[in-house]
C-alpha cells in the first residue's frame, strides 16, 4: 500500500528515463494500487510500460462494496492483475478456491494474471515446500487457460524479512512448477527481496523469466537498476 496519484506520477517521470535504453525484449509491468491506475494509464499510453492492478473480484457485479471488477480494470487499460499474493493470502482470508475464481475473471476480460504462490517459513523448515506449492498449484489452476498466465514464486519467508533466498533455491523450485504446468512455456518469475544488489544472480538462473519487486520498485532508479539488469552467461 504505496504511493498516492502525485506519489505515482513522480515516481513514472523519474522512471521512464532510467528504461531509455532498456533492450526491447524486456516487459515492465507496473501493478499499481486501484486509485492511481487512472492517472498511470493516461500517462502510460503509446510507451513500452504496461500497467497492471493488484487484485480482482471474481465476480462481474453486484452488490460487493468496496471491489473492482475485471472489466472496470479492462475499461481504463489494465492489462495484467496479480492475483493470490501472500499478503492477501495471510491478511484478507484469500483461499485458493478464491484465487481460482479470481484467475477465471480476469482471463474472463482479457486480463492476464500473475498467480502467486510460496510456503512459509514453517513449511521451509519441515520440507514442505514443493508439496504445499503443488497443492496450491493444482487447486488454483482448475480451468485456467495456461496460455495466458504469468507465475510468480513469491517464498513468504523472504519477503520484506532480510531472509534470503538463494537464486538456485528459487531456481529448483521454480523448475518443479514448470514440471507441473500444462504448458510449459507459462512465464514464472521470482519474488522475493529482489533489490539491485542481487538482481543479477537472479537473472543469470536458467528457469527464472522474470521478477516480481516490492519494495525495491518504489525508488526509480532501485527499479531502473533492476530492469536493467545485467544477463551474463545463465548457469546451467
Amino acid at each position: 500500500m504505496h504511493k498516492t496519484q502525485g506519489d505515482a506520477l513522480a515516481f513514472l517521470q523519474g522512471f521512464m528515463s532510467q528504461i531509455a535504453e532498456t533492450p526491447d525484449d524486456r516487459e515492465v509491468i507496473l501493478c499499481v494500487p486501484f486509485t492511481t491506475l487512472g492517472a498511470l494509464s493516461k500517462n502510460l499510453h503509446g510507451s513500452r510500460v504496461m500497467l497492471g492492478a493488484q487484485n480482482v473480484h471474481w465476480e462481474d457485479d453486484g452488490a460487493y462494496t468496496g471491489e473492482i471488477s475485471g472489466d472496470m480494470l479492462a475499461e481504463i487499460g489494465v492489462r495484467y492483475v496479480i492475483v493470490g499474493h501472500s499478503e492477501r493470502r495471510q491478511y484478507f482470508g484469500e483461499t485458493d478456491e478464491t484465487v481460482n475464481e479470481r484467475l477465471l475473471a480476469a482471463q474472463r476480460h482479457g486480463l492476464s494474471p500473475i498467480l502467486c504462490v510460496g510456503e512459509t517459513k514453517e513449511q521451509r523448515d519441515c520440507g514442505e515446500t514443493e508439496t504445499i506449492i503443488s497443492k496450491q498449484l493444482t487447486r488454483d489452476l482448475v480451468g485456467v487457460d495456461q496460455n495466458n498466465l504469468v507465475i510468480a514464486y513469491e517464498p513468504i519467508w523472504a519477503i520484506g524479512t532480510g531472509d534470503v533466498c538463494q537464486s538456485s533455491d528459487a531456481n529448483h523450485v521454480i523448475g518443479t512448477i514448470r514440471q507441473q504446468l500444462d504448458q510449459p512455456n507459462v512465464p514464472i518469475q521470482y519474488g522475493g527481496s529482489v533489490k539491485p544488489g542481487n538482481i543479477d544472480e537472479i537473472m543469470v538462473q536458467p528457469e527464472i523469466d522474470g521478477v516480481l519487486v516490492g519494495g525495491g520498485s518504489l525508488e526509480p532508479e532501485s527499479f531502473g537498476r533492476i530492469v536493467n539488469f545485467t544477463r551474463s552467461k545463465r548457469a546451467v
